[in-house]
Formats: C-alpha cells, sequence, structure tokens
C-alpha cells in the first residue's frame, strides 16, 4: 500500500466514526438547550387535525341511519357500477414517448 492509500484509508475511518458518533448524539429540544419542546413539536398534526374537522359535516352525529338522501334506484346503481369495475379490467393506454406509438391497448 502507497502513503497515499493509508491516508485516504484513515479519513475514511475518521469520517465514519463520526457519523457514527453523531448518529448517537440526542437532538437539540429548544433553541437553548433545553428540555423545552419546539414549536414544531408542539404543533404537530395540527393540520392534518384542522383538515378532518373542516370535512366532517356534523362532528356530533348519532344517527343509526348509515345512508340519507338517496334513493333505492341511484343506491342500487351505484351498487352495480361499483361491483363490474372489479368484473372487468381497466383499458390501459400507452404513454407515448420517444420512439413509442400512440395506440390504445384493448
Amino acid at each position: 500500500m502507497t502513503l497515499m492509500t493509508q491516508r485516504i484509508g484513515a479519513a475514511i475511518v475518521v469520517a465514519m466514526a463520526g457519523f457514527a458518533v453523531a448518529g448517537c448524539a440526542a437532538p437539540a429540544s429548544g433553541s437553548s438547550g433545553s428540555n423545552e419542546p419546539r414549536a414544531v413539536d408542539t404543533r404537530f398534526g395540527d393540520a392534518v387535525r384542522q383538515a378532518r374537522a373542516q370535512q366532517t359535516l356534523n362532528p356530533d352525529a348519532r344517527s343509526t341511519d348509515p345512508v340519507a338522501d338517496i334513493d333505492g334506484v341511484a343506491a342500487q346503481n351505484a351498487i352495480l357500477l361499483y361491483q363490474q369495475g372489479f368484473k372487468e379490467p381497466q383499458r390501459t393506454f400507452n404513454v407515448l414517448g420517444i420512439g413509442g406509438s400512440s395506440s390504445v391497448a384493448p
């Protein structure tokens, strides 16, 4: 081995040791290094909770009727269309790319 190869190998070993030690270090909690949670940690998940609340029609609903405002014919047609979607494979389309064709696969 040459001296240059040994130095490169030593540098790699030192760098790997540094990464291993840094990976074991505890993350900084606050900007001052205290154990107080950061603003990001205290608000984690707020956006999801807000979106769920905005999409809930009636959060206090206790109805036992699973379906409201739909007639029997429309419901039956929706069920049939849903079930037929699994019987027939969906049609696939070839994407026009370099050297590709624009034909539709059956």
